[in-house]
């Protein structure tokens, strides 16, 4: 028997359905191990299908062993199979389907007949991905290997001179050698006063010398992200560039180095926010200090201002806090950390000197 499986009952018992339709992508995956773009998991106390259309069934009975294979058809599908699996009270992902989809939804099981009730539910698998098993992390830390090694590859061959674009490229195609399967997100390289932008898309911005350069990408391995900033300057910084800097790299050690198992995520958000505001840069502190990150790169568990949740032994996820100028750039510095024994331990291994070269 599989312990998602088992969790998620337990969930659905809790919350008295007979049932659960899964369509978010990443729940599907985690859940059933399917990777294929299309299908839905209906799990019941003793029956978990996985219905697909026919360019997947070979691939899903392949990959998910705990689930018995439905072959469907566009529509119609869902009423004979919920009928067959006794289900009355059907949830659903209300975060991932959309008005138009719950209205067909609707429509379909009436014009069925089959008196089922759908029933909105939120947050009934994310808070198990928040907790990652020992492959889970395995995953992880190749995906982290694999940027790690891309910069330390293309960061001092970066130049004045160099457009964030080719940067970006340089990056992407490092990763990709290495072993990536895709980009985790698209790469954000910021020159100059486009760092005060945090998610600024690279452009043909010429890299200038003594000019702030933030660099945020990650890679894709067998379905797990990685994600990392690192922020250089190439040639004489000046005196913003090294209070800035220094200011967000002791915020990002200090928090590395005290966030504990059974905090909240707000107050280890607090870690390295109340330095940056010691420095007088607490307005340019605008996002969290980070994020959950596994199967999506934006997951459980929150860690920022009114993240009530609570930071558990085997949770991973993002310190990044960062300082934004307007005019001038910002700054970024980000690693993935991993709970263990109430502590966090650092997977990202990327130096973090200013000068790359």
């Amino acid at each position: 028997m599989s312990p998602r499986l088992d969790a998620l009952r337990a969930a659905l018992q809790e919350h008295n359905l007979d049932g659960i339709m899964i369509t978010a992508p990443e729940n599907r995956r985690y859940l059933s191990g399917f990777t294929g773009s299309a299908g839905s998991l209906l799990i019941t106390q003793d029956d978990a299908v996985l219905a697909t259309d026919f360019r997947y069934t070979e691939q899903a009975a392949a990959q998910a062993p705990d689930f018995r294979v439905a072959r469907i058809a566009a529509s119609g599908w869902l009423p004979p199979l919920v009928k067959a699996m006794g289900v009355r009270r059907l949830g659903f992902e209300s975060a991932d389907v959309t008005v138009a989809t719950h209205t067909a939804m609707v429509k379909s099981l009436v014009d069925g007949g089959n008196g089922v009730e759908l029933i909105a539910t939120t947050d009934l698998v994310e808070p198990q991905r928040a907790v990652k098993d020992a492959d889970e992390l395995a995953l992880i830390t190749r995906a982290v290997e694999i940027s790690d090694r891309a910069y330390e590859q293309v960061a001092p061959t970066i130049q004045v001179g160099d457009t964030e674009q080719s940067v970006a490229w340089r990056l992407e195609m490092a990763m990709r050698e290495g072993g990536a399967e895709a980009l985790a997100f698209d790469i954000i390289v910021a020159a100059g006063p486009n760092g005060a932008m945090a998610h600024h898309r690279a452009d043909d911005t010429p890299i200038q010398e003594g000019q702030p350069v933030v660099m945020d990408f990650g890679a894709r391995y067998q379905g797990y992200n990685s994600d990392i900033t690192r922020t250089i300057c190439i040639g004489r910084p000046d005196e913003t560039f090294r209070f800035v800097y220094d200011t967000v790299l002791g915020a990002q050690l200090t928090a590395s180095a005290t966030v504990e198992a059974q905090m909240t995520g707000e107050q280890a958000d607090g870690l390295a926010r109340s330095i940056i505001e010691k420095a007088g840069h607490g307005d340019k502190f605008g996002h969290s200090l980070g994020h959950g990150i596994g199967l999506a790169v934006h997951e459980d568990p929150r860690v920022g201002p009114r993240a009530g949740n609570t930071l558990l032994d085997g949770s991973v996820f993002t310190i990044e806090p960062g300082i934004y100028i307007p005019g001038w750039g910002g700054v970024r510095i980000e690693d993935i950390v991993v709970l263990e024994n109430g502590r966090a331990r650092t997977l990202t291994k990327a130096h973090k000197r200013e000068d790359p070269r």
